[in-house]
């Protein structure tokens, strides 16, 4: 009897090596958290993280980033265990892009171009899509020369995914000439989503903003009993979903919107503008926040830079503590040398001291406090209803 064969079709997830520079202005405890994050990036795009190298430096190498030495010895790795990726923490330029690449002879991403093809893996909306491709493009133009000469190497994979081979084999004029197309198709898009908000009536909007995997669409979906993607992943939920909820006799707009991230590529935030529309034109903003990560506080400073740079900084924000039923007390060193756990209570009551806004603190997942949350919220917008439609019988 003949044996049967059999083969594993399977495509296997592609092995990665993070790299990352440490300059003097970068401690090395914020560059572990980058790299962290980053290892998570590379895990959403479906990859697997085999290794991490780190160099200090003062500046990063002009034609290596990393510098010759450090190089060889990433390639010594990367040969010994039959690497896919290298991945950088950091943007690299178009000529230390070649030069890496001619030296090891495997594909390599920096930040943005993992980030990007997460974004192209996750957009739904034609809007979502369109705001993809034009920022894909606009990070390909420089780095046309490159991806030329490289066509025939081509392949399927993290940070292929999007726009593709058909859209970077033409000539710079036809990508500048698409890059233009996808800018008048979003700004007719603009004005199609500019239209809904007018006819949305006499209703406080409200928008769900806070680093990403915070748990914004478990909330959204927990208030709105809407059906929005929920993973453990960074950018599950790219485009922005709008739902109409009620609080007892009180219908508001909720919404929910991509989540922020450190160091997002400023082209990034340029294309993705017109989804935070909904950020910008909100009335109320809730604030989410994962309170059993480690660096959650890093967190809160970065969505609200994110919101300074987008101009929605000054508006009423309710700050909500999510995951508490993960939270793991930090252990603090007092002025005589013994350690202190930092409980939940010390946490909330330090918080309320020094801060004005309103903050709850609840387990999206485990119902904890929601009513708590409720309560505070049809406060907040009932408040606003009364002073800004003051003649409309919505309530009454």
């Amino acid at each position: 009897m003949a044996r049967i064969k059999i083969y594993d079709t399977a495509i296997k997830p592609e092995t990665a090596v993070l790299v990352s520079v440490i300059t003097p202005d970068v401690s090395e405890q914020t560059a572990k958290e980058y790299l962290e994050e980053l290892e998570f990036l590379v895990s959403t795009a479906g990859g697997i993280t085999k290794g991490v190298f780190t160099q200090k430096l003062a500046y990063p190498d002009r034609a290596t980033f990393v510098g010759s030495g450090k190089l060889d010895e990433i390639k010594e790795f990367v040969e010994a265990e039959e690497i896919d990726i290298l991945v950088f923490d950091d943007e690299l330029s178009p000529s230390q892009l070649r030069n890496i690449e001619k030296y090891l002879k495997i594909k390599i991403l920096d930040r943005s171009n993992l980030i990007l093809d997460i974004f192209a893996k996750h957009a739904q909306t034609a809007q979502a899509k369109t705001q993809v491709e034009l920022a894909q493009l606009q990070y390909l133009l420089p780095r046309l020369t490159r991806m030329w000469t490289h066509l025939e190497r081509q392949r399927g994979g993290i940070g292929m995914r999007g726009p593709g081979e058909s859209q970077i084999e033409s000539d710079r004029r036809m990508i500048l000439n698409k890059i233009s197309l996808f800018k008048e198709r979003l700004k007719h898009i603009d004005k199609q989503n500019e239209t809904q908000r007018k006819n949305r009536g006499e209703m406080i909007r409200v928008a769900l903003v806070g680093y990403t995997n915070v748990g914004k669409s478990t909330i959204m979906n927990m208030i709105s009993k809407s059906e929005v993607l929920i993973e453990n992943k960074l950018f599950a939920t790219l485009d922005t979903t709008v739902r109409k909820v009620v609080i007892d006799n009180l219908p508001f707009l909720l919404s929910d919107t991509v989540g922020f991230i450190r160091k997002l590529p400023h082209h990034l935030v340029e294309c993705f503008k017109s989804t935070l529309d909904e950020v910008r034109e909100a009335d109320v903003l809730i604030h989410v926040v994962d309170i059993s990560h480690p660096y959650f506080e890093d967190h809160i400073r970065a969505v609200n830079e994110t919101l300074k740079d987008i101009g929605a900084v000054d508006k009423p924000i309710i700050t909500v503590f999510n995951k508490i039923d993960a939270y793991k007390p930090p252990v603090e060193v007092d002025e005589e040398g013994e350690e202190i756990k930092v409980t939940l209570d010390d946490f909330r009551n330090s918080w309320m001291a020094k801060n004005a806004d309103p903050a709850i603190f609840i387990s999206a997942t485990d119902k904890v406090n929601i009513e708590e949350f409720k309560s505070k919220l049809y406060e907040v917008i009932v408040k606003m209803h009364n002073e800004r439609y003051p003649y409309n019988n919505l309530l009454y």
